[in-house]
């Protein structure tokens, strides 16, 4: 799906309160020139990670393309070799995590979360498939066992001043818990862009929430700031060893309720903490078991820091990086369509639905196994959440038959005369269209967007066969995410602009960025396309065109970079070509 590695990597052996409602306080954003914007150029460039102007030199971004290989292949394997001994410190270590995790009193808030079999999974793959619950715990996310673990050890005086931390999910549902739990007073930083139902879900748990800045840099900024200020603990979201043991519970559950002997444990990865706790203590109980990390293929961080060996580290933590480069085996990416339908794998499984990190590791485990072929075997993966925002549920629908290899978008060329759309649909034949669109193009030919459904790989070859024997081209656009994302809504505006640069920029979801956006542009240049598509979360999908001449390129980049926006241009994209001129 994505071609072959960048680098050579060996493959690895196939052995894994009150009525009353109040507004969150509104903070005051950071000052502007603590944090520079990001700006991602193209799917290819490598950028500077804003920072602090007193702290060390900034870290390399490395695009998240600079690092892809075909869904389910495990790459970004570790270089650990024989040379590099555990000497007494390390030992050391490792039994303090080992004896951190067999101490914890995260039970005082977390459940025990069940191991289910997924029946209808395993029979498809031809493996038992277990589904660890942690979408189960109070929370809905296994988050709140490293926050409880970190705020029960510390001390009573330290405790009764507060915590803060930063988080736009999970992790602050998880700190608003444990500070009710233990009674004290949490304060919760999350961005202007935080959808209402998340604050107020951390509200109702009895923390204040502050809402600051456009980005999650900006809050963490401001709560780190705040803590300073005020005396608070501020409790990280995962780069923390007692964050980090909290989570490494999951893994001591996992070895006590498998029944029979696991080939691997697939782990979602955002900040590295959830798998550096498993890896932690699995390791040292049940070497054998493959730890294998799952990353979405567009936000492959802990990949990519594994791959240039900590260079790319940004939403990665340094303890978790390190943890996770001497323990896990590998990193597993998927595409978006295959998280969506690994939801709609667990809807139909369990009826429950899952956010899309939540599924991750079940796409990821789905892979990993077609990929290696492995049979009859126990592997296990972590849901590890079910905050899902209700407006993104239109959008995993949407991708959900793609995920699943049911559903094909095509794109053929019919000559514009008389029979052609009949001609066009006999070719079909009995296959189900799911959506069509068409418009009558120049005098010679018009391109017809459409989607099939797909019962089988023969299915979809026959067709394009008949359509390639009946000297209709056709291009099959399945894996486009400019198309499912934009162009299928574009169909019918088909024309040649001159000197336009097209991009998709991602817009913070809140009032007024519409606004920023266009006082950075216009009127200095023209817009010619304007796609706007939220995607329920922090930011919104949005496909611009402005006529930019080369010689103002430079300017419109550090343009670009001034807003804030992160963006990425796709001027040369052949299916914009293809559908749009």
């Amino acid at each position: 799906m994505f071609g072959q590695p960048l680098h050579h990597i060996p493959l690895p052996p196939c052995n894994r309160r009150g009525n009353l409602r109040l507004k969150p306080v509104i903070g005051t954003n950071p000052p502007r020139n603590l944090i520079s914007p990001l700006a991602v150029l193209t799917r290819d460039e490598t950028t500077s990670v804003a920072a602090p102007l007193d702290s060390p030199p900034p870290r390399l971004k490395v695009s998240p393309n600079s690092l892809q290989y075909p869904a389910g292949y495990l790459g970004a394997v570790p270089e650990r070799t024989s040379s590099d001994p555990e000497n007494g410190s390390s030992i050391a270590e490792a039994m303090e995590y080992l004896t951190n995790i067999l101490s914890t009193k995260v039970y005082d808030v977390a459940i025990e979360s069940p191991l289910h079999l997924a029946k209808k999974l395993s029979e498809r793959l031809g493996v038992r498939l277990f589904l660890k619950r942690e979408d189960l715990q109070p929370v809905f996310s296994f988050k709140l066992r490293g926050a409880y673990n970190m705020m029960v050890k510390l001390p009573a005086e330290q405790l009764a001043k507060g915590v803060i931390c930063s988080s736009a999910g999970n992790h602050a549902q998880g700190v608003a818990l444990s500070a009710a739990k233990l009674g004290c007073t949490a304060v919760i930083v999350m961005p202007r862009t935080t959808p209402e139902i998340k604050w107020q879900s951390v509200e109702n748990l009895g923390a204040t929430v502050v809402l600051v800045g456009d980005s999650y840099d900006e809050a963490q900024t401001f709560a780190k700031q705040r803590a300073e200020e005020e005396g608070l603990t501020f409790i990280p979201p995962f780069d923390h060893p007692d964050v980090i043991a909290g989570q490494g519970t999951v893994g001591m559950e996992i070895t006590r309720q498998a029944k029979g002997p696991l080939h691997a444990i697939f782990v979602p990865i955002g900040g590295g903490g959830l798998i550096a706790g498993i890896a932690s203590y699995v390791k040292r109980v049940c070497p054998e078991v493959k730890i294998i990390g799952v990353e979405p293929a567009d936000a492959n961080t802990m990949a990519l820091s594994l791959h240039h060996d900590g260079v790319a580290v940004k939403v990665v933590g340094e303890e978790t990086f390190r943890i996770s480069r001497k323990l896990v085996d590998g990193v597993v990416l998927v595409t978006r369509d295959a998280i969506c339908a690994s939801i709609k794998d667990m809807f139909e499984e369990q009826r429950n639905i899952l956010e899309p990190a939540g599924a991750l590791a079940i796409a990821g485990a789905e892979a990993y196994c077609k990929y290696y072929g492995l049979k009859d075997v126990n592997v296990v993966a972590i849901t590890s959440g079910a905050n899902m925002n209700f407006d993104k549920l239109r959008i995993v629908t949407e991708l959900a038959n793609v995920g699943r290899q049911q559903e094909a978008v095509l794109a053929t060329i019919l000559p514009e005369k008389p029979g052609s759309f009949k001609q066009f649909c006999e070719l079909v034949g009995p296959m189900n269209i799911t959506e069509f669109k068409y418009r009558c193009g120049s005098e010679k030919e018009s391109v017809v967007l459409y989607s099939v459904g797909v019962h089988t790989a023969g299915e979809l070859k026959a067709l394009e066969k008949r359509m390639e024997s009946s000297q209709l081209r056709t291009r099959n656009l399945t894996t486009s995410d400019l198309v499912k994302d934009h162009l299928r809504y574009l169909m019918g505006g088909r024309s040649s602009v001159e000197e336009e640069v097209l991009c998709q920029f991602t817009f913070p979801e809140r009032p007024g960025a519409l606004m920023n956006f266009l006082d950075s542009f216009s009127p200095r240049w023209n817009i010619s396309l304007f796609h706007y598509r939220a995607e329920g979360g922090a930011g919104a999908n949005v496909l611009v065109g402005i006529q930019v001449s080369e010689q103002d390129m430079e300017e419109f980049r550090n343009r670009a970079q001034v807003l804030g926006y992160e963006y990425v241009l796709v001027s040369e994209d052949t299916v914009f070509k293809l559908l749009m001129h």
